[in-house]
């Protein structure tokens, strides 16, 4: 427990959402400070682009703080936002053209997206970020979830709104996809 303009306040989403329906409006900040890194991360991955990333971040932000009230549950903050954000890159990246195969330019966003990847696997690095490119928006998603988010299937599935089975058959054909492409790639 922390304290806010003297208050004692909790830190688990339901808490936070209460307040800021209750007009404490600066308590969003402690949502948008908990969930900000994640959800950039994942934005980053999903458009390949640091610009397209923030936007589509900011506009979910955005859209979320309007939209508080109809929150159903309070509790599952995170996962309510990760769906508006979702949707949001899926927007984004349909406005700018990304129906075709998408190349990650900004290097740099993807090192600072992900910090556990070295500098001297650049090379690889720019290889593996080519093949996720080239994979369909569907499949990209479900492949970020399970291997770089690390969710289990029900938690994917409560973020999406996409069955288990089918987000099953998503992940195992990106993980297909990407095996050919990366053997591609090196040979």
């Amino acid at each position: 427990m922390t304290l806010s303009q003297g208050l004692p306040v909790q830190n688990d989403d339901a808490a936070i959402v209460a307040r800021v329906l209750a007009g404490d409006t600066g308590a969003y900040a402690i949502l948008v400070a908990k969930y900000r890194a994640q959800f950039a991360r994942y934005a980053v991955r999903m458009l390949g682009s640091r610009e397209d990333a923030e936007e589509a971040l900011q506009d979910a932000l955005v859209r979320a703080y309007r939209s508080l009230a109809k929150c159903d549950d309070p509790e599952r903050f995170g996962s309510w936002l990760f769906r508006i954000l979702a949707n949001r890159c899926r927007t984004t990246g349909t406005r700018r053209g990304r129906r075709e195969k998408t190349f990650v330019r900004d290097e740099g966003a993807l090192l600072d997206a992900a910090h556990e990847h070295p500098a001297e696997r650049a090379a690889w690095r720019e290889e593996i970020d080519r093949a996720l490119a080239r994979l369909d928006a569907e499949q990209r998603e479900a492949f970020l979830l399970k291997h770089v988010e690390d969710l289990g299937y029900e938690e994917m599935s409560e973020l999406t709104g996409v069955g288990v089975s089918a987000l099953k058959m998503r992940v195992k054909r990106a993980c297909e996809r990407m095996r050919v492409l990366l053997q591609e790639a090196q040979g």
